[in-house]
């Protein structure tokens, strides 16, 4: 269906579509053009909508890529991107020659993973991204002896608190603790966590224990926004979703120091049960409000969907969630 949709766009330029399927290199003045790269600066221009960006994504200068775009068009004596106000748009000839060399540069990938044994053993590297303390707590022990028992595969551990996107970060499996947005993506359920609010016992013997959402505002309360700002936050009360405003008097911008405030008596903590269940368990903190808490949060093993995946990528999935799933259970309060 695709040659026949080139053959019709292509008729004034044959050698549009000769370019996009023959094995060869393109050639300019002599000048040999690697096919392979041309179409990857050409679909990363496209997907991105600036040069600009591109250059950022392949990380090459942005005359290199201006440059190699320039080539390929004109080589095919065809344009393939305009500016507009909106930033670069594909031409109709374009999105055809985009649309074919996605198409091939993924058999090429694919055919180098088959080559390099991807499908036949566990071996090579992965991408794994998971926030910053969850990932310090949980996933970095499970990732160690994932990488025991495959000696073959290599894991670089991205701990972030944004949410990385599998195409720009390149990234191949992630830990995301919250609702997913409908996507393509394959998510595996973990487990869930639980949004609760926590005080020391000094505290909350020398102030009172709050006993409704609205009683925050006679309390100290440790936020992550300034202290000249109102801050809010959500609960539920027979089943509707109420919202109790406060001003602190402490602000901090990590939920590690949040926490540690909290211990040292300084007001109440909002945290992810995983984050503070330790000083729970132990008495150094203790849970307010746990009628109000908003529903747990799903926790998912996130990774992009594929016909074919990678061993090294079934592999650890296979062995990350049964552990994972354990680990959450452990630490649950």
């Amino acid at each position: 269906m695709m040659s026949g949709a080139a053959d019709t766009l292509f008729m004034p330029s044959k050698k549009l579509w000769q370019a996009v399927s023959s094995g060869g290199d393109l050639s300019l003045c002599g000048r040999p053009l690697d096919r392979l790269e041309a179409m990857s600066v050409l679909l990363a221009a496209a997907e991105s909508g600036s040069l600009s960006k591109a250059s950022r994504d392949l990380r090459l200068p942005l005359a290199t890529v201006s440059r190699k775009v320039a080539e390929l068009e004109a080589y095919l004596n065809a344009t393939l991107l305009i500016r507009s106000a909106k930033g670069l748009e594909l031409t109709p000839a374009g999105r055809s020659y985009v649309s074919a060399a996605k198409t091939i540069l993924e058999q090429v990938t694919e055919a180098e993973r088959a080559a390099a044994g991807e499908y036949t053993e566990p071996k090579g590297d992965l991408v794994v991204t998971a926030p910053i303390m969850f990932g310090r707590l949980h996933v970095l022990p499970v990732v160690a002896r994932f990488l025991a028992a495959y000696p073959d595969v290599s894991v670089g551990l991205v701990m972030t608190d944004r949410v990385a996107h599998f195409l720009d970060d390149q990234v191949d499996v992630a830990l995301r603790i919250g609702p997913l947005p409908d996507s393509s993506l394959i998510a595996t359920r973990l487990g869930s966590v639980r949004h609760v609010i926590c005080a020391s016992p000094d505290y909350l013997a020398a102030n009172g224990t709050p006993s409704t959402p609205d009683d925050l505002a006679r309390h100290n309360v440790i936020s992550f926004q300034s202290v000249s700002v109102l801050s809010s936050w959500d609960f539920k009360s027979e089943g509707a979703e109420i919202t109790a405003s406060f001003r602190s008097r402490l602000s901090v911008n990590t939920i590690d120091a949040a926490i540690d405030a909290g211990l040292s008596g300084a007001g109440l903590v909002r945290a992810v049960s995983y984050q503070i269940v330790d000083h729970v368990r132990s008495g150094q903190l203790k849970l307010v409000l746990e009628s109000f808490e908003p529903a747990p949060r799903p926790v998912h093993l996130v990774y992009d969907t594929q016909s074919r995946l990678p061993l090294k990528l079934r592999a650890f999935v296979d062995f990350v969630v049964p552990r994972m799933r354990e680990r959450l259970i452990e630490a649950a309060i």
